[in-house]
């Protein structure tokens, strides 16, 4: 019994003694790389491709805005892009609420169907 009260009262081994703060140091240039590769240069890269996309725009075009509002680029400026969204109806959009340009320009049939037919939207219940 004594034996196990002496081993209980033998002091704590002590703690290890700490590490060099250039042993981290490695490790952290691999996470930050990562994160570089993972996160940032495709951010970037995404970034980039979308501001040439506006710089590209031209009239005619048809483009989705941000709020998904879809129509056809009627005049642009330096800050500005008009878009016909009906017949009569243009509205303008800071260059950066364009999303995407689908397809280039709208075909000559697809202006006149366009021009012929009111857009209906069959998923609309009264």
């Amino acid at each position: 019994m004594t034996n196990i009260t002496n081993l209980l009262a033998e002091a704590a081994p002590a703690a290890p003694a700490a590490g060099s703060p250039f042993g981290m140091l490695p490790l952290m240039l691999i996470m930050f790389g990562l994160f570089y590769f993972v996160l940032i240069r495709p951010q970037r890269k995404a970034q980039k491709e979308a501001a040439l996309m506006r710089d590209n725009l031209r009239v005619g075009d048809k483009v989705v805005t941000i709020g998904g509002i879809h129509g056809l680029v009627s005049g642009k400026t330096d800050k500005t892009v008009s878009v016909k969204i009906a017949d009569g109806l243009s509205v303008k959009f800071d260059r950066s609420a364009i999303a995407t340009v689908n397809g280039g320009k709208a075909s000559k049939d697809e202006k006149a169907i366009e021009e012929k037919a009111p857009e209906t939207n069959s998923n609309v219940s009264d």
